[in-house]
């Protein structure tokens, strides 16, 4: 995808959605931190209807570490993995409270340096918690960067390079859910609504399906 294209790719996700948002359900950073990380081989609905008692009940480190594994355990056994989640959760609480005061850290290094946190989750908490433009790759923003054309390559750390090298510095902080949200809802894995979409002229899956080429100029806003 040319940058013309690219630019007026992002545009139009833009015009549809000025502010995206994060589906998951969380009241401060801490519990950002602790959805993001059950989300993981789980869908957003499934670790909402989970922590909506948790964390009815629990809103810091500490308090997470007065609930006690066997307690979350109890409280999360919907979501896959819970008993490995559980334990992280707990661990990284514990770590939070000895090292960070019970504060969330705003470097990668330090989030990373949770248990249970790896790149895409630190993205997605330095990008909403912080404001970060940066951009976590799943398996939404992998399917759509590679279908479209936007940003191909073999693993999630390549397209995560590709995307921050082509996204422009206007769409960054929000490139992320503006991707996601496209995968989730438009360009879905097994049925893509190619017909229904605002970016199907620019991307080169839709070309293919429909034998049209591409101009290398961007259509007019839907």
């Amino acid at each position: 995808m040319k940058p013309i294209e690219i630019a007026a790719f992002y545009g139009r996700l833009a015009a549809a959605n000025p502010a995206p948002q994060t589906e998951l359900a969380y009241g401060n950073p801490f519990q950002l931190l602790v959805a993001v990380v059950l989300s993981a081989q789980a869908t957003d609905t499934g670790v909402n209807r989970a922590t909506a008692g948790l964390f009815a009940r629990v809103r810091t480190p500490a308090e997470m570490l007065a609930l006690g594994e066997p307690a979350l355990r109890e409280e999360i056994k919907t979501i896959g993995l819970f008993n490995t989640k559980a334990r992280n959760v707990i661990a990284l609480s514990r770590l939070l409270v000895e090292t960070h005061g019970g504060a969330i850290p705003d470097s990668r290094e330090a989030l990373e340096a949770l248990p249970g946190v790896g790149r895409k989750t630190a993205n997605v908490v330095l990008n909403i918690a912080f404001g970060t433009p940066t951009i976590a790759v799943d398996t939404h923003i992998f399917r759509v960067s590679n279908r479209t054309g936007l940003a191909r390559g073999r693993t999630p750390a390549q397209v995560e390079a590709r995307l921050e090298r082509v996204t422009p510095a206007e769409f960054k902080l929000h490139a992320h859910h503006w991707l996601i949200l496209h995968g989730r809802y438009v360009c879905k894995a097994r049925r893509p609504d190619c017909a229904s979409c605002a970016v199907a002229d620019l991307c080169a899956f839709a070309r293919k399906a429909t034998g049209k080429a591409g101009t290398g100029r961007p259509a007019a806003q839907k």
